[in-house]
Parts: structure tokens; sequence; C-alpha cells
């Protein structure tokens, strides 16, 4: 099998496509042979440190592929299943082998590439807008990176769900592929102060929620951005961590809340995970969610797709072939 290795933390050069012996099938496991593979930001923080792992670390948490076998104990998946997972390190290889309860069953309706595409930011996107801060009709949010991965979903289930969106990006293309998503504003925020234009939007008023994955150079412009008593989701940190705050800020500002969370977190269930993975295939199935797959790359070229990302040359899913 090939796999992509990290022996040190540093740049995308630093990922390397090792060959080694498939893993044996042992009980409750599956071997999976990949067909594609999930390129995400929580990547490249493991990649650089931010996020630190033992070293040496095989590198990717999510794909889809076909399983080839099963050890003992393994009745929910068998041999030649389709099947997608996310959360599960070394996920940027060609053969994989996975807990069979972290597995999910592909429907036919939705191919490999966007079954992989839909299970880390798919269900980000999920239990974003409908767990940590539940979107309602009349509500009105801020997604920050609406052209991303995770944005572009957002601002289709926002759109779904009643709510009024308004998004930021950082060039007129990306700001017409968040308005094409469901985005009913978008702040070009290169040419206009995101804070400055939300409060023209919502008459000074704010809004009830601001999903955050930039972090650092955003984070106090999306605190002034809510209405009294909302909440600052910030699930990411592509600029950079936050620095360190008083709390009291929150009470100042008008009884905020704020809330750092993970997917994780989120599926940490068999029940959570298989109820989260089910309403997002049937809005697959449906047409509510569109999957835009925004760029791929061979596995040996995971360090340029590693480039493409931080250098937001992309929109959509980032995926790797193997």
């Amino acid at each position: 099998m090939k796999r992509i290795m990290i022996h040190e933390f540093g740049g995308p050069e630093v990922m390397k496509l090792k060959e080694m012996p498939a893993p044996p099938c042992t009980e409750r496991m599956a071997l999976v042979r990949v067909t594609a593979c999930g390129v995400n930001f929580i990547d490249i923080y493991q990649r650089t440190g931010l996020y630190k792992n033992p070293l040496p670390y095989p590198i990717g948490l999510e794909g889809a592929g076909v399983v080839e076998s099963v050890g003992d104990g393994v009745r929910s998946v068998a041999p030649g299943d389709r099947v997608a997972w996310t959360g599960i390190p070394g996920s940027y290889c060609d053969m994989n082998l996975v807990p069979a309860d972290r597995l999910l069953k592909v429907p036919k309706w939705v191919d490999d590439r966007t079954a992989a595409a839909s299970m880390l930011q798919g269900m980000a996107a999920h239990y974003l807008a409908r767990s940590t801060y539940r979107l309602r009709k009349g509500d009105t949010c801020l997604i920050h990176a609406a052209a991303g991965g995770v944005g572009l979903l957002l601002c289709q289930i926002a759109r779904k769900v009643g709510a009024r969106v308004i998004g930021t990006a950082g060039t007129d293309e990306k700001t017409a592929r968040a308005r094409e998503a469901g985005a009913h504003e978008v702040i070009n925020y290169e040419k206009v102060d995101f804070e400055v234009e939300v409060r023209r939007l919502t008459d000074g008023k704010g809004v009830q929620v601001v999903y955050d994955s930039v972090g650092k150079s955003t984070f106090e412009r999306s605190l002034n951005c809510l209405s009294r008593r909302g909440m600052l989701v910030l699930f990411g940190q592509s600029s950079g961590p936050v620095p360190a705050f008083d709390p009291s800020i929150l009470n100042t500002k008008g009884s905020l809340y704020l809330t750092r969370p993970s997917l994780f977190h989120y599926i940490a269930t068999r029940d959570e995970l298989l109820e989260r993975s089910h309403e997002l295939f049937n809005w697959i199935k449906d047409g509510t969610l569109k999957i835009a797959i925004g760029a791929t790359f061979s596995l040996d070229q995971a360090a340029d797709a590693h480039r493409a990302l931080e250098e937001r040359r992309t929109t959509g899913k980032v995926l790797l072939i193997p």
C-alpha cells in the first residue's frame, strides 16, 4: 500500500509518499481500497504542528472506497460495500484499515468522490447549523469563507431552513459562488470592511450567529457583528489562532456566547454518526445540498493540494485520488 506520512512538522514538503505492507484485517476492522481522500484545513494544522500528534504521523482524516475484507465480529459492512468515513488518521492512502463501526455505507445515488467530499465538511456544516447554533426561520447568520468547502454547504443549509445568509469571501469569483449556494448578501472583504457592512445590512442590529473558520484576523470584528446574546461559533483558524482575551468582553458586547466546537464531539457515538450522515445523504439525493468539488490531485501531489488550499486558490472541496 501507499500512504502519505510526515516525520517532522513543517511546510507541504514534509509530506512523503511511502510504500509499506498492507495491514492485516484484525477483529472489528475493515480493510478498504481507497478511491478518494478528502483534504481539509485540519490536515494542514496537523502537518504544521499547530495541532500536534506523535511523529511519524500518517496524515489525512477522511475518504471513500470499497471494502476488501473484514475482520472477526464485523456485521455492519461486507466485502464489496462502498463506504466512507471521517476522523480516521492515515486516510491519505490507497488502502486503509478502518474500525468497522466508523464506516458508513454509501447509498447508490452518491458517487465515491461526492461521498469523500461530504464527510468531514458536510457533517461539519450539519452540526454547526443544526446543533451548535440551531438556525431557524427569521435568523440572520454571517458565514466567513462562504465559498470554501464548509462555507458553501452552510450557505445551502441556512437558506433551506429559512435563515437570512450573509457571507464573506475574498474575490468577486468567490462572492459569486457563495451567492449561487444561497447567500442573500456576500461581502468582498478585500474591498469592504465586513463589520461595517454587516451593521449596515442589519440596520445596526447585528446577526444571531457568526460561523467563523478564519480565526485570528476576523475574531474581534466577528464579535462586533453579533446581536445581543448572539453566538460566535469559532470552528477553524485559517489565519492563525485567536490570541488570549478577557472573557468579560462577552459581557460588555451584549452577553455574547462563544464556542469552539469539533465535529468529532458531535459524531462520538455510532447513533450520532448515522443520524447526521442519513440526513446529509438524503439532502444530496433531493438536491437540497450540492457538493462542489473544486480541485483533484493525485496522491503523490498531496503537497500541491495543501499549497492550493493554504493559498486560498480553491473553492469547494479538494480531493486526492489514489
